[in-house]
């Protein structure tokens, strides 16, 4: 599946649109989408009223330093996981003060895939506070730029439905 620029720049326009809207600023803990989602929430004009920061942690040592993820998460699960996302949301809320975090740590090729993490796994969370975060795990399709593509076009609708709903 293609996704052009034009669909992550309407995406990222009607995701702006609702954090303006509720008056709330968003920052990114990306890894593997390596500050994709960022660069396309301020694609747009005054995205500085909705986009607080961008941070692009791609080694575990950035994982750590940055974001605060335990190593024993990193030990035990794996960057791609679920406990890893969960606390880069926890730790990019607290590093940044903004009121809504994104997370993203993947495989997206061509290389670093396993059997329990082939090529196009990509957790991704996003919350508003450590007891209010979402996580979910997608298999992705495609070539590196296929996979990051969509791992960027899903974050945005997923917490585009998040907001809307609370």
């Amino acid at each position: 599946m293609t996704i052009s620029d034009d669909t992550l720049f309407t995406s990222a326009a009607e995701l702006g649109d609702l954090l303006r809207q509720k008056g709330q600023m968003i920052t990114t803990a990306e890894s593997c989408t390596g500050g994709w989602v960022a660069k396309v929430l301020t694609d747009r004009a005054g995205s500085s009223d909705y986009v607080h920061s961008g941070l692009v942690t791609y080694s575990n040592d950035a994982k750590r330093g940055l974001l605060g993820v335990s190593e024993t998460a990193l030990e035990e699960y794996g960057a791609v996981s679920e406990p890893v996302v969960r606390e880069m949301v926890a730790g990019a809320l607290a590093a940044t003060g903004a009121d809504v975090a994104v997370a993203i740590s993947g495989v997206a090729g061509p290389g670093g895939g396993s059997e329990d993490k082939p090529v196009g796994t990509v957790w991704f969370a996003w919350g508003r506070s450590a007891a209010d975060t979402q996580c979910v795990v997608q298999y992705f399709d495609g070539d590196r730029d296929a996979v990051r593509r969509q791992a960027v076009q899903f974050v945005l609708e997923g917490v585009h439905r998040f907001l809307a709903e609370t």
